[in-house]
């Protein structure tokens, strides 16, 4: 199972910071645990606790993102996926989804590179680099055949991982039809040509997708509010823009 470093980080300073603590009486077992949680951890702020379906377990949110499991008296801790093997999905995924869902309708579609396949009715979005490999597998393999969509193209150039990237994404939203050129160098591999001396809102872009917590390309967004990284594939492409 996979686990972040900042879950890991997490988890050596609980370890660390442990202090003895009862619950109150008379209050929920969800409410027991935040207090316990806060009384051991009162450097780690508790956004919410749930019970799981593994009895006795349950899961905590901490502030940051970050989830963990505790036994109700909070005198063990896990970190890592919790599993459901019946459907073979990671439950921990599933809420990390939730916690990260987007509000569609307040993206900037300004700034953004619109494409228009069939009627348009399903939506989505795709933080994306000019130089990003994974991007140009998305752009030629898993969009490809997928119709009746509308697609925002945000330009994010990791400057980090690909030092050309931002003058490449600037040469593409300065020329007259940056549908038509993002298309032609991505799926086509046509080479850039024009000019790249025009206002752009790509350090905009690069903020918002910041806050988003995108940190890789491409970084899809789909109008239930569904955040997912990665260069995923066609099907689940369409399992995602089918989803309510």
């Amino acid at each position: 199972m996979k686990t972040t470093i900042k879950t890991l980080a997490l988890a050596a300073s609980i370890l660390l910071g442990a202090v003895a603590c009862t619950a109150n009486a008379g209050t929920s077992a969800t409410e027991e645990v935040k207090q316990a949680f806060a009384g051991r951890f009162p450097n780690r702020e508790v956004m919410s606790v749930s019970e799981t379906p593994l009895k006795g377990i349950f899961e905590v949110v901490v502030k940051g993102k970050q989830v963990v499991y505790v036994d109700e008296k909070v005198n063990y801790i896990f970190v890592g996926d919790m599993i459901d093997a019946e459907r073979k999905v990671s439950l921990t995924e599933e809420k990390m989804a939730d916690l990260n869902k987007v509000d569609f309708s307040k993206l900037p579609f300004q700034y953004a590179i619109k494409e228009v396949r069939g009627n348009g009715a399903r939506k989505m979005a795709v933080f994306t680099d000019p130089d990003c490999p994974f991007c140009k597998r998305l752009e030629q393999d898993s969009l490809k055949g997928v119709t009746n969509v509308t697609i925002y193209t945000f330009l994010y150039p990791l400057d980090e991982l690909h030092p050309d990237a931002s003058r490449k994404a600037r040469q593409i939203w300065c020329s007259k039809d940056r549908a038509a050129t993002w298309t032609a160098f991505m799926r086509d591999g046509k080479p850039l040509t024009g000019s790249d001396k025009c206002d752009t809102p790509i350090a905009k872009i690069q903020e918002i997708g910041s806050q988003l917590g995108i940190t890789g390309t491409p970084g899809l967004i789909f109008a239930n509010g569904r955040m997912v990284p990665g260069a995923i594939d066609t099907a689940q492409i369409e399992q995602l823009l089918n989803a309510k």
